[in-house]
């Protein structure tokens, strides 16, 4: 090293540890910005790029404006700098911003590497780009690049044709993925990616049987993030044995919170809530976090213990360990529904919004318009829906149509209908729901019209439906009394040393089980009215 470069490699570790001391808000970030310039580091990539990871850590778009602002000034930017603008673009839900920085980087002759298609992947699978076509654009120039070979770019690649529901492909990157000396810490994390995107596809038979066959391999052991996407399988499933066989094999001595968590679900899910609420009861106060109370307080709602799921919210805001988020009020709200508390609903609600700053979603709305509806406060359910700042979709102007045939309000039932018709004209449910309403009040000229208008249109009720609890087949009930006697207890791959766009992935899957869990309850209750 030169003494010119000595001097600026010294000069470059005070501004880092300068950095690293005193910027904390968006006021440090623009005095440190300043003092670099004063300084003459306004072309320094590696100081330069600490400014642009702060921001692309944030959730602001003001922020994400100053971070692109800087980018523009750098004369010769790099992958690294680029990578950094696409994370911050994807963090703050703006994915075509992300593609766009992806192309100016071949305008400006960067090449991209596989951190690039890393967070690529995520952007497309995770947003609302959901383009397969721009996946396999993605997919073909990690071959062109000839990137194909990293372990982590498969792997991400795979997790994100899992999530744009191309289940063939992402199995086929799997199985070209097992012939190749992958480390096993690589290995672990296609498993995961591979049954994550089974069980994400409803494949649940699948999803376990690729557990099994994970474990027959003898190459890996399954991790805590293999078990949290398993137990979400079986808990979606309503594979009760198989979840308790996982339970009893692999969770004997002290557990993570995630893998918790995803018992609670599991057993809450497959209709075994004294078993959630053991394990929940268990678990240590200091290993309890807000999912931890989320899926017990949910679990608890739907299935019809309403006024144990408000004690246990109760429970929770005493001990003030945890600040209640959008979920828990989610669940909240829906033990308030199935237990016909107006009061407490309508009180949870208005807290929700001046005491926590959280603003309601679809759902809440959804679950305040059943409430409301059940408990024969029509008028009051359509008023919210027609102030409320968000845009209602028909399952929640259905909500309300079921309640207007349960209590027989045809006039606000034909103004809910026309409604409902705007969005989704030919759905069978909504002529089917009126005509009983004229039915029930004797109107048997409008049922008669409502009938003809569904043939005319070619609408057809739908078969019945049945239960879609899995039933393990014959070679699933093999594996699993093989592994019952072979397996050894506990999950013993340490994923600690993976990289950050695989702790990624391996992030998304542990919440698979906690966000499908409060998505099912609420929309799957809309649509049954």
């Amino acid at each position: 090293m030169s003494p010119k470069e000595a001097v600026v490699w010294k000069a470059e570790q005070s501004i880092t540890k300068l950095f690293k001391q005193r910027c904390s808000s968006m006021k440090h970030l623009k005095e440190f910005h300043a003092h670099i310039i004063h300084a003459g580091f306004h072309q320094n990539t590696l100081v330069l790029g600490k400014i642009l990871v702060f921001c692309a850590a944030s959730s602001s778009a003001h922020i994400m404006n100053y971070a692109l602002s800087i980018f523009d000034s750098i004369h010769k930017p790099d992958a690294f700098l680029c990578n950094t603008m696409i994370r911050g673009f994807g963090n703050n839900n703006q994915p075509h911003n992300a593609i766009h920085f992806y192309q100016r980087m071949h305008h400006i002759g960067v090449r991209p590497d596989s951190f690039t298609f890393t967070f690529l992947h995520k952007i497309v699978s995770d947003t609302g780009l959901g383009s397969i076509t721009l996946g396999k654009q993605l997919h073909c120039n990690i071959l062109k690049l000839g990137l194909e070979t990293h372990s982590h770019v498969t792997n991400s690649l795979m997790h994100m044709y899992g999530m744009l529901k191309d289940i063939q492909t992402a199995h086929h990157l799997f199985e070209e993925m097992l012939t190749t000396n992958a480390t096993s810490t690589h290995l672990v994390v296609a498993w995961n990616s591979i049954i994550h995107c089974h069980a994400y596809c409803r494949s649940y038979k699948e999803a376990l049987n690729l557990f099994t066959r994970m474990l027959q391999s003898g190459r890996v052991q399954p991790d805590d993030a293999t078990l949290v996407v398993t137990l979400a399988a079986c808990g979606a499933s309503g594979a009760l044995d198989f979840g308790r066989w996982i339970h009893s094999s692999f969770c004997k001595q002290e557990i993570t919170t995630s893998v918790s968590n995803s018992l609670v679900d599991m057993y809450a899910k497959c209709g075994a809530m004294e078993e959630a609420c053991q394990i929940f009861s268990k678990m240590k106060k200091s290993k309890k976090n807000i999912v931890s109370w989320n899926v017990m307080i949910l679990g608890l709602a739907s299935h019809g213990n309403g006024q144990e799921s408000l004690m246990l919210f109760r429970e929770m805001l005493k001990e003030n360990v945890e600040k209640p988020d959008d979920v828990t009020f989610l669940g909240v709200l829906y033990a308030c529904s199935h237990g016909g508390m107006v009061d407490e609903g309508r009180h949870y609600f208005d807290i929700m919004i001046r005491d926590y700053n959280i603003q309601p979603s679809i759902k809440h709305y959804g679950c305040m318009v059943d409430l409301l509806g059940r408990a024969g406060f029509l008028e009051e359910g359509y008023n919210l829906i027609k102030n409320m700042p968000v845009e209602c979709n028909a399952i929640v102007w259905r909500t309300l149509l079921a309640t207007c045939r349960i209590h027989g309000n045809v006039e606000l039932g034909e103004k809910v209908r026309k409604h409902v018709m705007e969005l989704e004209p030919d759905h069978s449910s909504d002529y089917v729901l009126l005509a009983n309403m004229y039915a029930s009040t004797g109107q048997w000229n409008e049922m008669s019209k409502e009938r003809r208008s569904m043939q005319e249109r070619g609408i057809q009720k739908p078969k019945p439906g049945y239960q879609t609890s899995m039933v393990l087949t014959r070679p699933l009930k093999k594996n699993l009394e093989l592994f019952k006697l072979s397996c050894v207890a506990g999950a013993t791959t340490n994923s600690t040393d993976q990289g950050k766009p695989l702790n990624a992935s391996k992030q998304q899957q542990k919440e698979v089980s906690y966000f499908s869990h409060q998505h099912a309850h609420v929309d799957g209750e809309a649509r049954r009215k």
